[in-house]
């Protein structure tokens, strides 16, 4: 390992891996992960849409993807459903552990120096970032960089460090609880259900992502504010269906999503902010794989850029441009968000009835007119309509 390199990356998260492979391109990469396994402990769902394999150039492989996806279905409170199908593949369920691997070895095979089990924090000089401290298996180093990428997850600490307002609200945090589970019963494998309900899961949803016809994630994110715990809530939705509560338990995962709006300052000097670090999620739903990625590539070619020409005002571009490509229509996407955080039970059992898979695919993608303009003759939800607007 050099004592020098042109840009480190802090995590080998998508993020951070997808940005190390756009820089290497013409620039020294050191990746740093604070895990000893990249990939590990997984967070999420694993579920990742087929555009993000298209956009990214990901091949459909085997050793990473456990089924192909063909829609979802989302239940309200009283069972009513809300189907989105599609004819083809839509995404698919991915297994994190060798997916975030595959990125981080893309990242290495294009130049980065990959390692894994480090510990980082900002190193200065003059008041200024010159790099990093890392501890490695005990050993203490530092290493310095012209640019540094923060892609250090949800609990960020790198970007607070570079001295970037992170305070953030419990209530804009998703608690999330999840098990692997096997020798389940999942009513049709080739879709997503997702189960809705303030009872059920306040201000958040019960997913099942199923990974075979007997095998699934099975999880719940709520509100940060809940007394009651995420695994509370997820016992209790498990215990009540018996196709479920007779599986066995694979694999337990615990975490937090950021879905209540995004880091407002994205670069600070020679320090760029990427995915959950920098609160790039879909508000909706909480998936932030291909949102990442998204910032991962803008941020590693602003790196490439300004390293290839030895100007660091550069990096100011992918702030700029990550607002205008997605961060612009995320904030619509927020907007809807806390329209459905004020639904009551009775209220989402109406909009099952109202909606289609339609409408509820371009409120996910920011485009709300048409379903709203389906519920104006109900009074409660034309109240929370003015205010919302």
């Amino acid at each position: 390992m050099k004592d020098e390199y042109d840009v480190i990356v802090i995590g080998a998260g998508p993020a951070g891996s997808i940005a190390a492979k756009f820089a290497a391109e013409k620039a020294r990469v050191l990746v740093v992960d604070k895990h000893r396994e990249i990939g590990s402990p997984k967070r999420c769902g694993e579920g990742l849409g087929s555009r993000a394999f298209e956009e990214f150039e990901i091949p459909v492989d085997n050793r990473f993807i456990n089924r192909g996806i063909y829609g979802a279905v989302i239940y309200a409170p009283d069972g009513s459903k809300v189907e989105i199908r599609y004819d083809e593949v839509s995404g698919y369920i991915i297994e994190r552990k060798i997916f975030d691997k595959f990125l981080a070895t893309e990242a290495s095979r294009n130049g980065a120096k990959i390692l894994a089990d480090a510990e980082a924090s900002l190193l200065r000089e003059n008041g200024e970032i010159a790099g990093v401290k890392i501890v490695h298996r005990g050993e203490e180093k530092e290493i310095r960089a012209k640019i540094i990428v923060a892609a250090d997850g949800v609990e960020s600490q790198i970007a607070k460090q570079a001295g970037i307002d992170t305070t953030i609200n419990p209530v804009d945090i998703c608690s999330c609880f999840e098990y692997e589970m096997s020798g389940i019963e999942i009513e049709n494998p080739e879709m997503i259900h997702m189960f809705m309900g303030n009872k059920l899961a306040p201000r958040g949803y019960v997913w099942i992502f199923p990974k075979d016809d007997d095998r699934a994630n099975i999880g719940i994110g709520i509100s940060g504010t809940e007394k009651r715990t995420a695994k509370y809530y997820l016992d209790r939705f498990i215990k009540s269906r018996p196709g479920l509560e007779r599986g066995s338990i694979l694999e337990v995962n615990v975490g937090c999503v950021p879905v209540g709006g995004f880091l407002r300052e994205l670069v600070r000097d020679n320090l760029m902010v990427v995915g959950d670090a920098a609160r790039q999620v879909n508000p909706i739903h909480g998936g932030g794989i291909q949102e990442a990625m998204l910032a991962g590539k803008l941020a590693g070619i602003k790196a490439q850029k300004a390293i290839d020409s030895g100007n660091l005002d550069i990096l100011k571009e992918y702030e700029r441009e990550w607002w205008f490509t997605r961060g612009k229509k995320l904030e619509k996407i927020l907007r809807a968000r806390h329209f459905a955080e004020k639904l009551g039970d009775d209220d989402m059992n109406y909009l099952a009835k109202v909606w289609n898979g339609d409408d509820l695919v371009r409120i996910s993608e920011g485009e709300y007119s048409v379903a709203f303009k389906k519920i104006i003759k109900h009074p409660r939800l034309l109240k929370l309509l003015k205010s919302f607007v």
